[in-house]
């Protein structure tokens, strides 16, 4: 058990030295390698494989660089890689846009993005402003995941976060390792939490010497199994729009689409939903609101 503790500790306790970052490049390569057959990208495959995936020579040459050059850029021994072959190996990889993204921050890390700095944990008044406007729940959250302000209605749908702790005020945390979010979420539960660690694997990328960002995924990988399994996947995607069904424990289920907004503050999103046409979400929603008054 003490193995397997170390080992999940090791999955990410922080990207501060080269040879950190090197390792988080090839392992992000190789799973994407791995999840491509010859036949996905158009070439014969010879021979048994004893790893899934296309072979390091097969996408040297879908990319139109040498095997020798693609092994040193996946072993992060070619710090000065260019923008084109970054490009064509996304293209021959398949990497969807925030992947790309992710591969060029772990590639070169000396051209650092313009929100190369952790996001403020402080939330501008207009913002907060915007956020009571909303009809429906809404939230700003930073690149910890980390709930910085939230709307009334917010609090009667997801539970009251001013009641949690400033720690423990992440989705990361919240999804992972608190049950009532296991009960709320319930069927929704499994894309969330993937999700979250897709977001959590873009931050790695822009902040890699953020010591919170490490000790969160530090902390999670040692005490979730199913969050260590799914930071394995190396899978990276930023947040965006989609639907979620809540399990309400007043009204039960709840259907509610989601948008995100990029706000001018690096790393903060604002999230808002709204009742799913078709359904009795808004009504429900209203019955939540009406809850939450009598309460607060």
């Amino acid at each position: 058990m003490a193995t397997l503790v170390r080992r999940r500790s090791r999955i990410l306790v922080g990207m501060t030295t080269p040879g950190e970052r090197r390792t988080e490049l090839s392992q992000f390569l190789r799973s994407r390698r791995a999840r491509l057959t010859p036949a996905d990208v158009g070439l014969t495959a010879y021979g048994p494989r004893r790893v899934p995936g296309l072979r390091r020579e097969e996408l040297a040459q879908l990319a139109g660089v040498s095997v020798e050059y693609y092994v040193r850029l996946e072993q992060g021994r070619n710090p000065h890689v260019s923008d084109a072959v970054l490009e064509a190996v996304g293209r021959a990889l398949r990497l969807a846009p925030a992947e790309r993204a992710h591969l060029r921050n772990l590639a070169r890390p000396d051209r650092a993005l313009p929100d190369a700095t952790p996001a403020t944990e402080t939330v501008r008044p207009s913002l907060r402003r915007l956020i009571d406007a909303q009809p429906g729940p809404a939230y700003v959250c930073g690149h910890l995941t980390q709930v910085l302000a939230w709307n009334p209605l917010a609090a009667s749908v997801f539970g009251d976060f001013g009641e949690v702790p400033c720690e423990r005020r992440t989705f990361a945390h919240l999804v992972f390792l608190d049950t009532r979010y296991r009960e709320l979420f319930a069927d929704s539960w499994r894309p969330k939490a993937e999700s979250t660690v897709a977001f959590l694997r873009v931050s790695v990328g822009r902040y890699p010497d953020d010591p919170a960002l490490a000790s969160l995924i530090g902390r999670l990988a040692m005490r979730s199994e199913e969050f260590a399994a799914l930071w394995a996947r190396q899978d990276v995607a930023d947040k965006g729009p989609g639907r979620y069904t809540l399990h309400h424990p007043l009204v039960g289920p709840l259907t509610l689409d989601f948008e995100v907004l990029h706000t001018n503050e690096p790393g903060q999103l604002l999230v808002s939903y709204l009742p799913a046409p078709d359904t009795e979400a808004a009504e429900a929603l209203g019955l939540v609101g009406s809850w939450g008054a009598d309460r607060a």
